[in-house]
């Protein structure tokens, strides 16, 4: 895999310093470490505290009731405890580097809401790519929403990169002249947008389905991944949004955007757990190179330091 998708995150505990103060400042400060046990109001005030984390009830609980079975379990090893658990999650959710095949075509198909950070994401993946040497395709499949694909137009001019736009026509017609345009021409990478409209969920699902068929047919091999965008401030939405993009497309990993500033940044641990998604790229600011790979051990050092 090629250098800057392996950057360190400069000044990640910056970026994730309000989700540190919600999950686990807000967990450590529930309990009083000079106690030799957990009494049962602490164990309640710890998961309750997770929850309002954005953590999930399901996994708060979990991580709760284990904490209750453990025989001689001390609050002064609350902070330990909740590092090993949170660094397991993330890893047992899978790989977390982006993958990539030299020499070959390489297809992401990026999905979520709109307003998440897709048309951002898509832009500063193309500029990277393009940094790195990499010729890249922007399939504009938004296309529907006449400013999501002029906003893309721009961004790919800014990135470097060529795109396949088609104002109104099926978004898998989109795709299929994307793909056939990189094979003939020999890009190394497509980014393929897509629609978000989650008020009417059929039509979209229905579409997004076509998209991936024509993937599926043209470019069998080429799938690198499937991605998932999720602006970290929507928290436990974000969990919701998964699910419903992942019963229509095999979901294979979650871009997280706005990690920076947001307290919400605990979903990162909901959806590893829940949904069995590694998260593989954040976004940590406003400029091109602002997106990053993402790191679990990096992520946790920089929570619990």
């Amino acid at each position: 895999m090629f250098g800057f998708f392996k950057e360190k995150i400069e000044n990640l505990k910056d970026a994730v310093s309000n989700t540190a103060k919600s999950l686990v400042g807000n967990v450590l400060s529930s309990v009083d470490e000079n106690e030799e046990e957990y009494s049962e109001f602490a164990l309640d005030d710890i998961e309750d505290t997770l929850i309002s984390a954005d953590l999930g009830v399901g996994y708060a609980s979990e991580l709760v009731d284990k904490l209750r079975s453990q025989k001689n379990a001390k609050p002064s090893e609350l902070k330990k405890y909740l590092k090993e658990e949170f660094i397991q999650t993330l890893k047992n959710a899978g790989d977390t580097e982006l993958n990539y095949k030299d020499g070959e075509v390489n297809i992401y198909f990026i999905t979520g809401v709109n307003g998440a950070g897709k048309t951002t994401l898509i832009a500063k993946m193309a500029y990277r790519f393009k940094s790195e040497g990499k010729k890249v395709l922007i399939a504009a499949g938004d296309t529907f929403r006449a400013a999501a694909e002029e906003q893309l137009n721009i961004w790919s001019v800014r990135a470097g990169a060529d795109i396949v736009r088609r104002d109104k026509a099926d978004p898998a017609s989109v795709v299929y002249e994307a793909i056939q345009k990189a094979k003939n021409e020999h890009y190394d990478v497509i980014l393929v947008d897509t629609a978000g409209r989650l008020q009417n969920k059929f039509n979209l699902m229905e579409e997004l389905k076509k998209i991936k068929t024509v993937i599926d047919k043209q470019a069998p091999e080429a799938l690198r991944e499937s991605i998932l965008v999720i602006d970290a401030n929507t928290g436990q939405n974000g969990l919701q949004q998964a699910k419903i993009f992942g019963d229509c497309v095999k979901l294979t990993s979650v871009a997280l955007t706005k990690l920076d500033g947001s307290a919400k940044g605990a979903i990162i641990l909901a959806i590893a757990k829940e949904m069995n998604l590694p998260v593989k790229l954040v976004g940590v600011g406003e400029k091109m190179e602002d997106l990053k790979a993402f790191n679990p051990n990096d992520f946790i050092d920089a929570l619990f330091n």
